[in-house]
């Protein structure tokens, strides 16, 4: 025999878990006691839900599985912005929280965390439109259906599931699991509508003259970035990404040509992309902030494209269902004609040689977004994850070349300011030992979650974090000005310090100039454990591609209102 908890501590050892993250709470406490009686597994202890939510988005982009323990409602609550977030990107995030004793609700009782009714199961209900689906344990005798239909789900789509346990029952006896493989394959595709679906798209690839690959998000939840590369090589056009797909994509390939971005793309990457007669976008997410505010000139609804995304391929408005992104990308290498090359002519004929790099600025001078990018590229190797934030370090991020090997991370549907510190933490835990996270994070998003320092010194993880202090919300500036985007400046890398209270190894520096930048970077390759450099900026020190992208996203934003009749 084990208990509830028990067996859902196997369970997710059994999957492949070794770390989960959690905040504890009276709903949740026995079902912790249970969860680290599990030898293989460890708990990290979080400083609030959001943080540790994010943290646990980070995991699962490591290893591809993840959970968070909370406890109920002001628990479970505070971590719904995390989860919506992981919805958003296809990340297997199990949310797993106390519940109240069962005998609480028919009794008529009225309980603590809950807003005061005697219908006190709200919890459940606000997290519903953002997980695959909700699994409740109020009866023992569905424990271990619930416990193993939760995990699989989780797996099988790639998505946040919601797992609540009651508190009386996370100790209570039951039978030990059975023999059970967690990991399902993705299903396969219908026969007859891939082949069709793969017809179509060689015949449209052989009538085309210099047709474009494009990588998107998706590619990584379909488990197709390798299928992808092999057409690529197959087909020998130019291959472009989607903002979010940096890094799916080796950029020392001779074809990669950039990333694509409607007007703050990669230099003649958009004049590339939108004069091919054929893009084929495979894994594409088309949302007002990867279109730049709409005025991308090839887009879902162009007429020159073939869309293959996760299950369903769309050429010329015929949609190829149930067709797995993988299989088609598999199955159109083998069918798709060759030597299809004119479009990387096309980018050739704009880049006569290779950009030079940027000259180091005069040590002495003020630290410039120029300088800081330049010597950060310096620093990069084929061993580090790069945890981009929301704002224009996306945008500074994009100019990096990464190394083969390097992997980028950002959250480009969902936007959560204060993101990257917790996912910064949790991908660090969930990857190999001998790879380094670099974390780019503004000031005003580290306000939102700056208590997770302390989280990364408790465990030694080796995180490089440049918080960029421009002392304000940036990209808010450029979306819209106002009073509400200043901040109360922080002696940031001062933090470590308190965080570090004598007993943590962390290192907190300044760079106010190219020097000190220098000098920074310097201790921090050789610091093995967390490492936070401030970087002082000026505060209207922003890319260029900022300016552009943030005036035509508000323009969208702004669009006048029409009647519904104008959509008929």
């Amino acid at each position: 025999m084990t208990t509830v908890g028990g067996y859902l501590a196997t369970r997710l050892a059994d999957a492949g878990m070794q770390k989960f993250f959690a905040v504890p709470g009276d709903y949740n406490l026995i079902l912790l006691d249970k969860l680290i009686e599990e030898p293989r597994l460890t708990m990290i202890g979080n400083c609030n839900e959001l943080n540790g939510g994010y943290a646990a988005d980070g995991y699962a982009r490591a290893t591809g599985f993840s959970a968070f323990v909370v406890t109920y409602m002001v628990g479970g609550l505070s971590a719904i912005n995390a989860v919506a977030g992981a919805y958003s990107d296809d990340l297997p995030l199990l949310l797993i929280s106390g519940g109240p004793n069962t005998n609480d609700a028919p009794q008529g009782n009225i309980v603590h965390h809950t807003i005061g009714l005697r219908n006190f199961y709200q919890q459940e209900k606000c997290f519903e439109p953002i997980v695959a689906k909700t699994f409740n344990i109020r009866h023992l005798d569905e424990a271990s259906t619930m416990i193993d239909n939760a995990i699989t789900t989780c797996l099988k789509l790639r998505k946040p599931v919601y797992l609540e346990i009651a508190c009386n029952l996370a100790g209570a006896a039951i039978k030990k699991p059975a023999p059970m493989e967690m990991f399902l394959p993705f299903p396969a595709s219908d026969p007859a509508s891939l082949h069709a679906a793969v017809d179509a798209a060689a015949k449209k690839i052989e009538a085309s003259v210099k047709p474009v690959l494009l990588g998107g998000v998706k590619l990584r939840v379909a488990d197709a970035k390798e299928p992808f590369l092999a057409l690529a090589d197959t087909l020998g056009s130019a291959v472009a990404v989607m903002p979010d797909a940096k890094s799916f994509f080796p950029e020392s390939h001779k074809q990669f040509i950039g990333t694509y971005w409607g007007s703050v793309s990669s230099p003649y990457c958009a004049e590339v992309v939108e004069s091919s007669d054929l893009v084929i976008a495979c894994g594409p997410l088309f949302n007002d902030f990867t279109t730049t505010g709409w005025s991308t000139l090839v887009n879902a609804t162009s007429g020159k494209m073939i869309i293959a995304n996760e299950d369903f391929v769309e050429i010329d408005g015929t949609r190829f269902h149930n067709v797995y992104l993988a299989d088609f990308l598999e199955a159109l290498k083998k069918q798709a004609p060759k030597n299809k090359t004119m479009s990387l002519t096309a980018y050739e004929r704009f880049v006569t040689e290779p950009p030079k790099p940027d000259a180091p600025a005069p040590p002495s001078a003020p630290l410039s977004l120029k300088e800081f990018r330049r010597q950060l590229q310096e620093m990069l190797t084929d061993k580090h994850d790069l945890i981009v934030e929301t704002g224009d370090s996306w945008f500074n991020g994009q100019k990096l070349r990464l190394p083969d090997g390097a992997t980028y991370h950002f959250q480009c549907q969902y936007g959560s300011i204060g993101w990257s510190t917790g996912a910064a933490l949790g991908y660090q835990l969930g990857t190999d030992s001998d790879r380094r996270v670099i974390a780019l994070i503004g000031d005003g998003s580290f306000q939102m979650t700056a208590q997770e320092i302390s989280v990364m010194v408790r465990e030694n993880a080796p995180v490089i974090l440049f918080l960029l202090n421009n002392k304000g919300y940036t990209i808010e500036v450029e979306i819209h000005d106002g009073p509400y985007n200043n901040i109360k400046n922080w002696d940031y890398a001062g933090l470590v310090e308190v965080f570090n209270a004598g007993e943590g190894n962390a290192l907190g520096m300044h760079a106010k100039t190219g020097a000190e930048l220098a000098a920074c970077i310097k201790k921090a390759k050789a610091h093995k454990n967390f490492v936070f450099i401030e970087c002082a900026l000026d505060r209207d020190d922003c890319t260029a591609e900022l300016l552009e992208w943030g005036s035509r996203v508000a323009t969208a934003g702004g669009r006048p209102a029409v009647s519904f009749k104008q959509f008929k």
